[in-house]
This record gives C-alpha cells, structure tokens and sequence, in this order.
C-alpha cells in the first residue's frame, strides 16, 4: 500500500499569504512564557546494524522514503507499551 504523497498541497500551502491563514486557534504568547521556556533537544540517534526479515524490510521501504524513522518509530511504541504493561 503506497501513501499518498503530501506534495500535492504544497503548492496550495507554499501559495498563502500570511493575511489568509487563521490563527486563531494558537494562544498568544508573552514574555513570562519565553522565561519559563525551556529548550529539549532530541537525542541523536545511535548507527547500528540490524537483520530484518527481508519482506519485512520491503514492506517497510513500499511505504516510501524515511522508511527507517518509521521501523524506529514502531519499535518505539514497542518498548513503550510493553513498559507499561510491567
């Protein structure tokens, strides 16, 4: 099953200006909020090599690029329902 791509709204998104979009819904933001702000960063992530079943890897590489970040997104949600159910 192939995703659909998003490229086809860039162009309608990429075409806004910034009179058009709404927003409303984001709450605006003073400076006690930029003191209190704190900044996390991501850990990087570790290079390792792995064997994957090789229908599992196309399947995986069918879904399109970033198909890693999506095998590393799965283990994830992995690991963390499995610690709460310890």
């Amino acid at each position: 099953m192939k995703r659909k791509s998003i490229k086809s709204d860039l162009a309608r998104v990429d075409a806004l200006k910034d009179k058009d979009i709404d927003y409303s819904d984001i709450p605006s933001l003073d400076d006690t909020f930029f003191d209190r702000a704190v900044v996390e960063l991501p850990q990087a992530k570790k290079p390792i090599t792995i064997r994957i079943d090789p229908e599992v890897l196309e399947w995986f590489r069918t879904m399109g690029p970033r198909y890693q970040t999506r095998i590393n997104a799965v283990l994830k949600a992995y690991v963390q329902a499995h610690r709460k159910a310890s």
